[in-house]
């Protein structure tokens, strides 16, 4: 097997195809052959060594996996060979197969390719448990999503709007903001207008947001939090927008609002079969046509250390997923973008 390897964390450079032995399957485990291995933001953060996680060395790259099931180990009964599944891991993606353990797989459903199942694993997910659990999302409420263009903003976009929200999306191009109206918002944006709190108040009913759904933070953090209407709830999702801000505690205060983290990993661990329903529900959902899947550029294999230093552009134009089965070209499809 052909697989990517770091020896150091710092740089991309330190990253290279290595062949290692097919691994075999223990108990509970199978091997799958990867079919697609999507890579965001937190994966460059741990390639160049910024995130509070810092894994074993070497390490191999990429945690949202698709792929199909080639051999089982003894205990695992839920699939056989020839079945399609997805699974989150702490890298390992960015290789020709992995060995995982059986239940930290999910059924990919018919109608949905391995590309898209691995593209929108976390950032459908993410998304989901933002608007639902943590925000309590009504129909009706005034939605502003900001990084309306990136993986987990279009997801907050089509499922606050399906939802019976009233959408805003904030960003950065003129297509961005096509794609949110595509989606579903009923306006967007552009995500660094200079009096974003007057654009608000033109835009949104009443001049004011019930739901930030903010994965950007940065300079626009405390306008937005300014524009909540009484009780409204700012998620935050992450720093993508730069160093991370700071928030006078007297707004919550006079705006009886709350300021609400949104941490996927602990979703998973205290609420993990609510969890795997969910992100099975959202998978069948995509497949039946009733949500879009994500935009993505494709890179193959080969290309892998220009998809790791491309997880850190905010103008990448979709959610990189390394396919590979594809050597040197990219895959085409619905809603799928060649590297470039």
């Amino acid at each position: 097997m052909l697989r990517w390897e770091g020896t150091a964390l710092g740089r991309v450079e330190d990253f290279a195809p290595v062949e290692r032995p097919l691994p075999e399957p223990g108990p509970g485990q199978m091997r799958l052959r990867i079919e697609a291995a999507a890579l965001g933001y937190v994966d460059g953060l741990i390639v160049h060594g910024r995130y509070q996680i810092r894994p074993d060395l070497p390490y191999v790259p990429g945690g949202e996996i698709a792929g199909i099931v080639e051999a089982t180990g003894p205990g695992v009964t839920r699939y056989v060979p020839g079945d399609r599944v997805v699974t989150w891991q702490m890298g390992g993606g960015l290789a020709t197969h992995i060995v995982v353990a059986g239940d930290e797989a999910d059924p990919v459903p018919d109608g949905l390719s391995g590309v898209h199942a691995a593209a929108m694993l976390v950032d459908y997910q993410t998304a989901a448990y933002g608007l639902f659990p943590r925000g309590g999302l009504k129909p009706g409420e005034r939605v502003l999503v900001t990084g309306a263009s990136g993986g987990v903003g279009s997801a907050a976009v089509q499922l606050a709007a399906r939802a019976g929200a009233h959408v805003v999306a904030l960003a950065s191009t003129e297509e961005g903001r096509a794609r949110a109206i595509a989606s579903g918002a009923a306006a967007a944006i552009p995500s660094l207008d200079p009096d974003i709190r007057a654009r608000i108040r033109e835009t949104l009913p009443g001049g004011a947001i019930d739901i930030v759904f903010d994965p950007v933070a940065g300079p626009g953090f405390e306008p937005l939090f300014r524009s909540l209407d009484k009780e409204g709830r700012h998620l935050i999702l992450g720093f993508v927008g730069g160093p991370i801000p700071a928030l006078p505690v007297n707004l919550p205060l006079l705006k009886s609002a709350a300021l609400i983290g949104v941490e996927i990993r602990h979703y998973l661990t205290a609420h993990a079969d609510e969890a795997r329903a969910v992100r099975l529900a959202l998978m069948a959902r995509v497949a039946a046509g009733e949500l879009m899947p994500p935009k993505v550029v494709a890179m193959p294999l080969d290309q892998a250390r220009e998809a790791l230093a491309a997880t850190l552009s905010r103008s990448k134009g979709g959610k990189i997923v390394v396919v590979p089965g594809v050597v040197g070209s990219a895959v085409v499809g619905s809603d799928v973008i060649g590297p470039g």
